[in-house]
């Protein structure tokens, strides 16, 4: 089967390269001729662990391609997926449909056999019915199905998620379009990976509803870490005690200094303004968005006050260890490290940093902080070492180097990694999450 990929980014080339690697015929396609060049030389704009190899693999194999010119690019494609971004609108909060649109009126009208046109990107409900009336207006003569096959990728994870998926879900209105899905899918479907067919609106609805549930389950853990503070509980052990009621489970359940990234923050804010768009309010969301905000800044000041508060705090430097998100990824979109470090910066503490993967994409946003090209040359005459992001890197930390570099033997550890006990032992002040 040819498939054809429109975008190359993050969805667009992990799934490319994962369809590639199932036996497929995969044109990767894209505007920005630079992104272009750089996957015909063999590098990836993105950092996402074992995607280089998977792609070289498939290129030499010459199921994988790449090109800029679409109407070239989908000819002879049974499937088309549209793999474009909808961040946030400027001021409203809403998805930018403006890619899908266009992709969808270039498809159309240059459309050479009749063909699958599928939504991957993550987009509101009702947004393939648009798509269909714009290829349609078009005047294509070929038969077309709108398709939604939302996707489920964790960054740093994406390509064990996209070869062994929880669950596929598609949104088909005809034959047509289930049976070319199955086609598409039938590797996974072989390997007895579940496939789910619902109506379009419901599969668009399934993604925005999924991800809005675990925003969720990351907000309520980290309201409870603040509770086990006051209360004098643990809460890595409230997090295991829940987490073993089958009804919960214990996924994203650790607490942290609050969710991030390309997916949670953006299309928590489309969740909301689609149910003001149909007059169905979700608090609960609304909830969460706003104490997600507020608990990145609060970070912020939860070091200020590890440092003796705001006066005490004044002139002091701090080492940020991790800026990205996550860790195994570049991304720093709505990264927590960014709310942190302005709260820091406002209240007059200079930052250094270091981040195995995101410290380039991180530059512009952190014009005022100090980028390391170590840990421990960040940690150099810090008053305080901040843990923000769990990169494995961090997790075995040389404690007596920490301690003879550092001006203070304060760690502020944001995502828990370490035992304050052993941590109090070795000689240092340590704060943690929602633990004692």
């Amino acid at each position: 089967m040819k498939i054809a990929m429109v975008g190359s980014g993050y969805v667009g080339l992990v799934s490319g390269a994962c369809f590639a690697d199932f036996g497929h015929d995969v044109v990767c396609i894209d505007k920005d001729q630079s992104k272009i060049d750089r996957l015909h030389q063999g590098i990836m704009p993105i950092y996402e662990p074992g995607l280089d190899a998977l792609v070289e693999n498939n290129v030499k194999a010459g199921r994988l391609s790449f090109t800029t010119d679409l109407a070239e690019g989908i000819k002879g494609a049974q499937a088309i997926f549209i793999a474009v971004g909808t961040p946030s609108r400027r001021g409203d909060g809403h998805a930018d449909l403006s890619f899908v649109h266009a992709v969808a009126r270039e498809v159309g009208e240059s459309l050479a056999n009749d063909a699958v046109v599928v939504t991957k990107s993550t987009v509101p409900v009702g947004t393939g019915d648009e798509v269909e009336r714009i290829i349609q207006a078009s005047g294509t003569p070929h038969k077309v199905s709108v398709v939604s096959n939302p996707e489920f990728l964790r960054e740093g994870a994406a390509i064990g998620d996209f070869k062994r998926p929880d669950r596929i879900v598609i949104g088909a209105e005809d034959d047509f379009g289930r049976e070319v899905m199955r086609e598409v899918y039938r590797p996974l479907f072989l390997n007895e990976s579940p496939i789910l067919f619902v109506n379009r609106r419901s599969s668009e609805l399934i993604k925005y509803a999924a991800n809005a549930f675990l925003a969720t389950k990351i907000t309520f853990i980290n309201e409870m870490a603040d509770l086990c503070e006051k209360a004098g509980g643990n809460v890595q052990d409230v997090a295991r005690g829940i987490g073993m009621d089958g009804r919960i489970g214990s996924k994203f359940l650790n607490a942290g200094p609050g969710y991030g990234g390309s997916c949670f923050p953006k299309d928590t804010l489309a969740l909301l303004k689609t149910a003001e768009d149909y007059d169905s309010p979700v608090r609960i969301v609304e909830a969460v968005v706003k104490a997600n905000d507020n608990r990145k800044r609060a970070m912020g000041n939860k070091v200020i006050d590890a440092l003796g508060g705001d006066a005490a705090a004044r002139g002091k430097r701090v080492a940020l260890l991790g800026l990205t998100f996550k860790p195994n990824t570049d991304d720093m979109r709505d990264s927590p490290s960014i709310d942190i470090a302005e709260t820091l910066g406002d209240a007059g503490v200079s930052i250094a940093a270091y981040d195995p993967e995101g410290m380039e994409l991180a530059r512009p946003l952190m014009p005022d902080v100090a980028m390391c090209d170590s840990p421990y040359a960040a940690i150099e005459g810090a008053d305080a070492v901040v843990i923000v992001t769990e990169w494995d890197a961090f997790r075995a930390l040389d404690l007596d180097r920490v301690k003879a570099l550092a001006k203070a033997p304060l760690l502020v550890d944001l995502r828990n990694i370490y035992n304050p006990d052993d941590m109090r032992s070795a000689g240092f002040i340590y704060e943690s999450i929602g633990r004692a």
